[in-house]
């Protein structure tokens, strides 16, 4: 297979906030880009004749809300679809390994049950049809009860962070396996000097998605946030040159929505030392951005995984 790869993009500040004087068209332009780009995506799985997905990229990334409108933009294109979630197959609690500071690693690959994931994804490859695991996630055990999954002739879209790990597909043909990557292509600059990049972006997206949907201060994600990156190194950019697609989850418009709820939300929390530093520091970069209201964002944008309307 070919990869499709998209390079990252540098857009000067100033020519967003010319944009954004028009911001309803913004947003509209940047959402139907968003969904071309899921198009093109599902047309080229359709074209590869493969029945198993495998869709990864890092944190904030958007993966997850992008799997399920993949999987619905297959749909539309005639082709039945569904995604599985990695994340049903873990272990449990106390499989869970620990860092060497004793903390828990819960994005080793060793949380997954791998025996039952390949099972899965043979049986899936080779008949469409399988037994799915479910988590309970209170519990932090697997439950009793058990999905079936008949792919009708489909695909399956098998989403997580370690889904470009070939100890996942061991049991299937490589060419019978397409890879995405879900990740963000657009930086942005000031008079040719980089002052927004990828990181910083999702980096807003986990603390305002916490701070809005679990009343978390960014404090707690900030601290957090280099285990993070350090857990994308290990297990997430090692395979990244596997993709056969790499699928944009940028939307220009969103650094306007950033820029007006980091406002908000920095009103709602009190942050001191390091972290109130790193947050200053990450607002700083969004200073000379024209903020934009919520209300942009439609019901079914991509980005109401990180901005709610109760936001």
């Amino acid at each position: 297979m070919i990869t499709i790869w998209v390079p990252k993009r540098l857009v000067e500040v100033e020519l967003y906030n010319v944009a954004a004087r028009s911001p309803e068209q913004l947003a509209r332009a940047c959402e139907a880009s968003y969904q071309r780009r899921l198009a093109y995506a599902a047309e080229k799985i359709r074209y590869s004749g493969t029945k198993i997905v495998m869709l990864t990229g890092p944190s904030a990334s958007g993966k997850t809300t992008t799997a399920h409108k993949l999987a619905e933009e297959l749909v539309r294109q005639g082709m039945p679809a569904r995604v599985v979630s990695l994340d049903n197959f873990f272990r449990g609690a106390e499989y869970y390994p620990r860092m060497p500071d004793g903390t828990t690693d819960y994005e080793n690959l060793e949380t997954l049950d791998l025996p039952l994931v390949n099972q899965c994804i043979k049986e899936l490859c080779e008949t469409g049809k399988t037994v799915l695991p479910i988590y309970d996630f209170v519990q932090e055990a697997r439950s009793a009860e058990t999905e079936p999954v008949d792919l009708m002739g489909g695909v399956c879209i098998v989403e997580g962070i370690h889904a470009f790990n070939p100890a996942l597909t061991s049991l299937v043909p490589a060419k019978e396996v397409y890879r995405v990557y879900a990740g963000l292509r657009e930086e942005y600059c000031e008079e040719g000097r980089r002052v927004i990049n990828t990181q910083n972006i999702r980096l807003c997206r986990r603390m305002l998605r916490d701070a809005a949907t679990r009343g978390r201060s960014p404090a707690k994600t900030l601290s957090m946030w280099g285990r993070v990156l350090d857990g994308e190194t290990r297990y997430i950019k090692g395979f990244k040159s596997s993709a056969d697609f790499l699928l944009d989850t940028s939307f220009t418009y969103e650094l306007g929505i950033i820029a007006q709820l980091l406002q908000i939300v920095r009103r709602q929390f009190t942050l001191e030392g390091h972290n109130a530093e790193l947050w200053d520091d990450t607002a700083r970069r969004f200073e000379h951005v024209q903020p934009l209201p919520l209300e942009l964002l439609p019901e079914d944008s991509m980005l109401r995984e990180f901005y709610p309307l109760q936001a």
